[in-house]
């Protein structure tokens, strides 16, 4: 047996030994290794997941909303330095004047967070504070967002903030008068070749989309009381992993926004003790590397480049966190690999 098919032969192992429901996608050095679905896309349905399924890929999105934010950037509609109050007009009121686009995109605004993940909440409750049909469009978040307090000063540190890529798309809608979804299509999914890829409602999802379940091993209950209908600049997106692949390409080749504005990026704002960072819309780690991240209710999604070693990585799965162990443990094992 091959290096490579020991390998492969390792992580099928890996993937059945954490009982992982998803689809997995490995390249190296531009050649696909491995691309395989396990468990199942619905399961009253008994239908299996394949490497055509479609996943929710929750934050993945804000990678999306980034460029986006950046490709309007670059087009002179407003800064990275541009004051978000100015963009806003009257509406939320308690962002604070010194907020910048940058800012919400690094995640360095203080803003108050609609869902504030740093309280490590269990994805498995209702922690949406409205209820989730009523969130259709980027308008419809407002309420959320409204009245939440500053938590610290501009620039002063990371918190991780869902409602400042709502912020974002909020922004980007009123600059150019289109929905999100439409700026999402034309400015990053059209370019990169992504066709499997949208906003989808989750109370309507196509026979090609997984339906998302908690991890709750007692029920096959899905997520579709747990999330917004219809996602915005923060979540909601679903992709399949050879789109999330197209999406590589196309980012690190410069067909989505120019090389220079890539490395903008790609560049640190924050860094952790653990030796990661993040730039605008990018995670960090140790060693180079690069990644796009996202948990929800029955949303499980991560997806990076590992530079030193040459592999991209994807593992998208519709169980609650249902990527977290198997993207640790995948990784420490990657990282081993010598070219």
């Amino acid at each position: 047996m091959c290096k490579t098919d020991t390998l492969v032969a390792e992580i099928h192992s890996l993937m059945q030994s954490h009982q992982f429901s998803g689809v997995i996608r490995l390249d190296r050095k531009g050649e696909t290794l491995l691309e395989s679905g396990y468990g199942l896309a619905q399961r009253a349905l008994n239908l299996p997941n394949t490497p055509q399924t479609q996943f929710g890929i929750a934050s993945g999105t804000k990678t999306l909303t980034a460029l986006v934010i950046i490709s309007l950037i670059a087009e002179g509609k407003f800064k990275l330095e541009s004051r978000v109050r100015a963009l806003l007009s009257s509406d939320l009121p308690c962002i604070a004047d010194e907020v910048t686009i940058e800012h919400l995109l690094s995640h360095r605004s203080g803003i108050g967070d609609y869902l504030d993940e740093n309280d490590d909440p269990d994805l498995n409750d209702y922690l949406m504070p409205v209820p989730v049909h009523r969130l259709v469009n980027t308008l419809d978040y407002l309420p959320l967002l409204d009245a939440k307090p500053m938590k610290f000063s501009p620039g002063e540190q990371f918190a991780y903030c869902n409602s400042g890529f709502v912020v974002l798309a909020l922004i980007a809608e009123r600059c150019t008068g289109l929905s999100f979804a439409n700026l999402v299509r034309q400015r990053v999914t059209e370019p990169a070749g992504m066709s499997h890829t949208a906003f989808l409602r989750s109370d309507e999802l196509p026979a090609s989309a997984a339906l998302g379940y908690l991890s709750d091993p007692q029920t096959d209950r899905t997520n579709v009381l747990h999330l917004p209908v219809r996602g915005s600049g923060d979540g909601g997106i679903y992709s399949t992993a050879g789109d999330i692949h197209r999406l590589w390409d196309a980012l690190l080749l410069g067909r989505i926004v120019d090389k220079g504005w890539v490395d903008e990026m790609l560049r640190p704002r924050s860094t952790f003790a653990s030796g990661g960072g993040y730039g605008l819309g990018l995670w960090h780690g140790a060693e180079g590397r690069y990644w796009m991240m996202g948990a929800d209710a029955g949303v499980g999604f991560a997806s990076g480049v590992l530079p030193a070693q040459d592999f991209r990585l994807t593992l998208l799965s519709n169980v609650t966190e249902g990527t977290d162990a198997v993207f640790r443990d995948l990784s420490k094992r990657l990282l081993a690999e010598v070219n």
